[in-house]
């Protein structure tokens, strides 16, 4: 799993990252003991099964079975992969990969970290204008007139850019930022032919846009007096830090909404996304400042397999729903539509209707395709021969981008339905069709067949795992006692295996640095249980030779079993008989002996 990362680094970046610390940012923790406790992230739970165990680094749930390290737990709870997790730590605890160190993209990284902190600190400047200055009564004017929830602004850190042409100019001298850097971040603006600057954001209300782990990347302002020549919303252009068609405004507040809901609802601005989350909807996200592309696409797929589309219902926002549908089928995520009636936005329907009602909006959403099959009846006369082509073309190529056969004749019927014809009409017309289909690679793949799940092991095997794990002071006497064919657990026995390597080869690091190594997600599940039990051992050495001797003897009694099976064949050869029942004597004698070294066992 560590791909690029050497082990010093990762060691480097586990010793860094206190996994109570790293947890305890994302939800609180409570003391249980030596360990810590709290309601599970990754499953509904009513008492806390979620355990931290701060001296071995690890986190297990008994309730849901997931567990693991610091790495293992940024992975689950952000829906991001081992190398991601890395770099997310690293950057936490301000720790420079390896591969970072050559002199380019230490500068490309330290420009990162500068242009971080500037948005950092210029939102926390526009905060404090909206909250305390004189200036800012127009935005707090308005976010009262609009119904914003004071602990809303506070939530998604709302500013003010005061009315001014060199606020931002002014501020960034007095700390002592260079202008050619707040320019590359995008806030202030050079006068052409001239060394002097001006602001990009002046008199607006300021949204802070924020990337996964919460950090400030980049602004859009809206502007709150009635200019009908100045833009109603002013965004940051991109920067080393900020690419417009890979960041959703609010994901960082929604992440862990998307996975518990299994959905997105994707809306259009800003407000209608406060508006939603205020309400309770808050497995909801917006794209900023741009279409809707492919990487957004991605990106919701790691958390979400369905998303709902919350346009407007004008024309403009119609067409928006249908033109994000090749990205959402590349990612074969499933699609509906919640239609919010004219003339509201979410904003204002919530305002009017309430959140119960919207709620219920969404819950009602309509599958894309009926909802597409609706507007183009709608859109186009199908009492004419023109208008029914349309529809049947338009139809038909969307249908068909999806490369689902089952979805195909199901929308085959009722287009044809719709327009008074016959679905095997539809179905040859539809046939003259070439589309391109973004999702057909996905359903062409070979589906993997279903695996099916490994028993838990005996009581005695997991009794095994943990008192191994538990105490490195017997393992020495384990490695020449244990025989691994006593283990009939394969879980168990792996787990066993490569801890006593590692044991005889002195490369031991730890728990936690263990479990980030294991990349079966059954093995980590398992070990990390064995290693969040923590009921004590009163004596571990006797508890190891009665848990060893015990198992031993099962796996003779299983070997006995078999032997005594293969002896009452019919028209077995004599000295075939002999032998087995002297190996059957062999091992009822080794039965009563004591616990040997296994190799001289054998």
């Amino acid at each position: 799993m560590a791909g690029l990362f050497s082990q010093t680094s990762l060691e480097q970046i586990r010793a860094a990252s206190d996994i109570v610390d790293v947890i305890g940012g994302y939800f609180p923790l409570k003391r249980a003991g030596t360990n810590f406790t709290a309601l599970c992230p990754f499953h509904k739970e009513k008492s806390p099964s979620f355990n931290v165990n701060p001296h071995k680094q690890i986190f297990h749930c008994f309730g849901c079975h997931k567990g693991g390290d610091v790495f293992g737990f940024v992975m689950n709870f952000e829906n991001v992969d081992f190398p991601e997790a890395v770099r997310r730590l690293a950057e936490r605890a301000r720790i420079p990969l390896e591969f970072e160190n050559n002199p380019a993209q230490k500068q490309a990284r330290n420009l990162k970290d500068q242009l971080l902190q500037i948005h950092e600190q210029l939102s926390l400047r526009w905060q404090a204008a909206l909250s305390n200055d004189a200036q800012g009564q127009i935005a707090r004017d308005y976010l009262e007139k609009r119904g914003v929830d004071p602990e809303a602004v506070k939530l998604f850190r709302l500013g003010y850019a005061p009315e001014s042409w060199d606020d931002t100019v002014n501020w960034a001298r007095s700390k002592s930022f260079d202008l050619a850097l707040v320019e590359q971040a995008g806030l202030i603006i050079r006068k052409e032919g001239t060394d002097r600057h001006y602001d990009r954001f002046r008199g607006r209300l300021m949204f802070p846009i924020c990337d996964e782990q919460g950090r400030v990347i980049a602004f859009s302002g809206r502007v709150l007096r009635g200019d009908e020549k100045t833009a109603k919303y002013v965004n940051s252009p991109e920067t080393p830090i900020f690419t417009k068609g890979k960041i959703f405004f609010g994901l960082d507040k929604s992440k862990r909404a998307l996975v518990d809901a299994g959905s997105a609802l994707i809306c259009e601005g800003q407000l209608d996304l406060i508006a939603c989350f205020t309400a309770g909807v808050q497995n909801v996200v917006a794209p900023q400042g741009t279409a809707f592309t492919s990487d957004h696409a991605r990106i919701l797929k790691r958390y979400v397999d369905e998303v709902v589309l919350c346009f407007d219902s004008d024309t403009a926002g119609q067409a928006a729903a249908v033109r994000v549908l090749d990205s959402l089928l590349a990612a074969s995520l499933a699609v509906r539509v919640a239609i919010v009636p004219a003339p509201h936005d979410p904003d204002s329907f919530i305002k009017e209707h309430g959140a119960d009602a919207f709620r219920q909006l969404v819950e009602k959403g309509a599958a894309f395709y009926d909802w597409y099959l609706e507007k183009l009846c709608a859109t186009h006369d199908t009492n004419s021969d023109k208008g029914r082509a349309a529809v049947l073309r338009e139809m038909g190529a969307a249908v068909l981008k999806a490369g689902d056969t089952v979805l195909a004749d199901k929308y085959e019927q009722k287009t044809a339905l719709m327009l008074g014809a016959s679905p095997v009409s539809v179905r040859t017309e539809w046939k003259k069709i070439h589309v391109n289909a973004p999702a057909a690679e996905h359903s062409n793949a070979a589906a993997e067949p279903p695996t099916e799940a490994e028993p838990r092991p005996s009581p005695l095997e997991f009794w095994l795992l943990k008192l191994t794990f538990h105490d490195e002071s017997n393992l020495d006497w384990l490695a020449a006692h244990l025989d691994l064919d006593w283990v009939n657990h394969l879980t168990t026995r792996q787990l066993l295996a490569r801890r006593l390597d590692l044991h005889t080869q002195q490369t031991w690091r730890g728990e936690a640095a263990f479990l980030s190594e294991i990349e079966a997600e059954p093995l980590r599940a398992l070990l990390s249980e064995a290693l969040a039990d923590a009921r004590p051992a009163e004596n571990p050495l006797q508890q190891l030779g009665d848990v060893l001797l015990r198992l031993r003897n099962q796996f003779i009694d299983r070997r006995l079993m078999r032997l005594t099976q293969e002896s009452a064949r019919d028209g077995l050869p004599e000295t075939e008989l002999h032998s087995l029942l002297q190996q059957q004597q062999t091992l009822r004698r080794l039965k009563q002996q004591p616990l040997q070294p296994h190799t001289d066992a054998a």
